[in-house]
């Protein structure tokens, strides 16, 4: 092999890496072989590359399936972590790090007491699990114990009487005993659906991709595109066997990236197959940056901490961006540093929502809500510079989200939805070339080789693939400029079938109904508004570029998340994927949160309990709570 033989003109010993290099390059080989010379196998080969393309949706639709069965059937039982006993008699456990307490039925924690506020107190529990009560309110103060609460808040031990208007609620919180019995008692994942089942339904569909691909491409590009596909397939199963041996069981979320990614994949070989180990290296490092920025957002003390200067950094990036930047089709929104190019824009993204995702003793302080503000006006400011005004719009979009979920009043996103509305008349009295692309939505026939040019060729091709497609690299729809990036849906739906093009679409969908559904059960409000503001971000991205690319909106040129080609972007979206993972709080479901088994040792007494219950539910808790009054006295 030409590997081995440069080992040997190097005078280097036989070592079992050369041995390696010689098995992959003879591995290639044989690839090679098997398409190129394959003589009377020709016409079974073509038989058999027909038959993929509709096996191709059938895989598709079994990971969607499983994967939504898995999310959606499993039964979900919420943490517990404190709770509540209200003047009726009522008892409320406390299921997130953040509980509102207040007249408003919308409150964590309801009060029947005309006196109080809509949302008076907001009760916060850190990681030591010591809980802390700020007053939010604006008429009469709280009080703990008979005493006001000040503005630094005042710490809750167990037993504590909360005084909100004419109502007094007694505050108990659960010993580390306590917590581990209820989180040994709750049903982990993985009893419906195996938690392998859907990386083997992605393997299939990443092997039926890769045949495709090798049957119809060229000599030269079989061997970086099998390496590629083997990798990003290997880095799968490694990352499944590393989360089974800490633990861990829910796999649906990634998932559901793996499939998106293998689709990108894909892309990239039809439209790019001389980068694809550039690419799939790029996809290395965002599923890395998956993994570390997770296991960093188990310490929100530690996440707090680095909140602004990560802030001031995406701002720096900004500004250098705006100065040194290149433009690059109209838009002036890359960097190159060592000859390696980048957008700074896709980076700023997580930046953005981890600085906005703030912990809710802050929600409803104005101050900090408006330095918010000043602060997605300085980078939405810096896209218009760069005239990358599709970003800027999917960052105003995320700007709404987290700035309803912070403040709680609809009446501020109204106000920044008209200031926006002026600013963009502005923008296109000094961008003109703005109005013009608004001039061409939903008249794109009108001038098919002008301004229709890109959007009336992804209609045909979309068109051309039918229900199953030409077959993976048998499209002509790359050779169009930004078909890989602006019109991706397109060289979806032309290659891979229509089927497979709305299962993406269905598969980030998906997603957003998870997040949606987790957010109700997440530990912490930066969880929440980080989940939401992420998923948020990424429909944005994907109704612009979907409709944009069909004429049904204006072609704005963002990026199909985990699709599209381009590194900056993929791996700004697997770091996106990790705020959507920390909203799953199902036992041993994801890695970002912390195991109440595993806090600390438990002893002979929890052990016992643990194992004498099934699942988790009302009655064992009322029951653990009804234990504890009977050893200390209710009320006492």
């Amino acid at each position: 092999m030409p590997a081995a033989g440069n080992f040997v003109r190097h005078g280097v010993r036989k070592t079992g890496m050369e041995t390696e290099v010689t098995a992959v390059a003879g591995f290639l080989e044989g690839i090679n072989g098997f398409f190129a010379q394959s003589g009377a196998f020709s016409p079974f080969l073509s038989y058999l590359v027909y038959f993929t393309r509709f096996m191709l949706p059938v895989a598709a639709v079994a990971v969607l399936t499983r994967c939504v069965y898995s999310m959606f059937r499993e039964r979900y039982e919420p943490e517990v972590w404190a709770y509540l006993d209200l003047p009726d008699g009522a008892r409320v456990p406390l299921r997130s790090w953040e509980c509102t307490v207040g007249r408003s039925r919308s409150a964590d924690v309801a009060v029947d007491s005309p006196a109080a506020d809509a949302a008076q107190l907001v009760l916060i529990r850190g990681d030591a699990g010591v809980w802390t009560a700020y007053d939010i309110g604006r008429g009469a103060l709280a009080q703990i114990n008979g005493e006001e609460i000040s503005d630094e808040g005042a710490r809750l031990a167990d037993g504590d009487l909360i005084g909100i208007g004419r109502a007094q609620l007694r505050f108990f919180n659960l010993t580390e005993d306590e917590r581990a019995i209820i989180a040994g008692r709750r049903t982990a994942p993985g009893r419906i659906v195996a938690p392998g089942a859907m990386f083997r339904y992605v393997t299939i569909f990443q092997f039926l991709l890769l045949y495709q691909q090798l049957f119809y491409c060229g000599e030269a590009h079989r061997a970086q595109i099998a390496l590629a596909f083997a990798a990003l397939c290997l880095v799968m199963w490694l990352y499944f066997f590393i989360m089974r041996a800490i633990g861990r069981k829910g796999f649906e979320v990634e998932a559901l990236a793996f499939f998106l990614s293998s689709a990108g994949l894909s892309v990239a070989a039809s439209s790019a197959p001389e980068g694809m180990l550039k690419q799939v290296l790029l996809l290395l490092a965002g599923i890395l940056l998956f993994v570390l920025l997770g296991f960093w957002l188990r310490d929100l003390k530690r996440v707090k901490a680095v909140r602004i200067p990560a802030a001031f950094a995406a701002v720096g990036l900004l500004a250098v961006n705006v100065v040194f930047g290149s433009e690059i089709f109209g838009a002036k929104n890359w960097l190159s540093v060592a000859g390696v190019s980048f957008q700074p824009s896709e980076f700023v993204k997580i930046v953005y929502i981890y600085a906005g995702a703030a912990t809710m003793d802050r929600l409803y302080r104005g101050k900090n809500l408006f330095v918010f503000i000043g602060f997605s006006a300085l980078c939405v400011g810096a896209l218009v510079l760069m005239s990358d005004f599709g970003t800027a719009l999917v960052f105003f979009a995320t700007f709404l989200v987290i700035s309803f979920m912070r403040s709680g009043n609809i009446a501020t996103v109204i106000l920044a939805v008209s200031g926006a509305g002026l600013a963009g008349f502005l923008a296109l009295g000094v961008k003109p070339y703005i109005a013009q692309r608004f001039a061409t939505w939903g008249h794109v026939w009108e001038d098919v080789n002008g301004a229709g040019f890109q959007q009336t060729r992804a209609l045909s091709a979309s068109a051309s693939g039918g229900l199953f497609g030409l077959g993976a690299g048998n499209g002509w729809l790359h050779e169009i400029v930004a078909a890989d990036t602006d019109l991706v849906f397109g060289m979806l739906s032309e290659e891979l079938g229509v089927i497979v093009a709305v299962c993406c679409v269905a598969a980030l969908i998906i997603l957003a109904a998870f997040t949606v559904r987790n957010a109700a059960q997440a530990r912490s409000a930066f969880y929440v508004i980080a989940g939401t503001a992420a998923i948020s971000m990424m429909m944005v991205q994907l109704g612009l570029n979907v409709f944009g690319a069909l004429d049904i909106l204006p072609f704005t040129g963002v990026t199909f998340p985990f699709v599209s080609l381009g590194g900056s972007s993929l791996i700004s979206c697997w770091a996106l994927l990790a705020f959507i993972k920390a909203t799953d709080t199902r036992k041993r479901a994801s890695f970002i949160m912390k195991d109440p088994l595993k806090m600390r040792d438990r002893n002979e007494f929890a052990e016992r309990e643990m194992s004498s219950g099934t699942d988790a539910d009302e009655d064992d808790v009322r029951d653990l709570f009804d234990r504890r009054d009977r050893k200390r006295g209710r009320g006492q």
